[in-house]
């Protein structure tokens, strides 16, 4: 069961969504960048990874919140 977003919920929602779009675009660059330079710190590397995975799973349940359940 879902609740309504308030106005002020949703515009929060959508500002942290397009801050999490934008920081996920930034550490695919990163790594793309780190990968290209050869001598790679994969530590440094697999933490960049496991930080984009965190906020794909965040952006999802950001737009999951956003959209309203339709029953067919």
């Amino acid at each position: 069961m879902r609740f309504e977003l308030s106005a002020e919920e949703i515009e929060a929602f959508t500002a942290e969504l397009a801050r999490l779009r934008e920081e996920h675009r930034d550490l695919d660059s990163a790594i793309d960048a780190l990968e290209r330079m050869g001598a790679v710190n994969q530590i440094q590397v697999q933490r960049l990874k496991k930080r984009k995975l965190y906020l794909k799973d965040r952006i999802t349940q950001i737009e999951d919140a956003l959209t309203p359940d339709i029953i067919a």
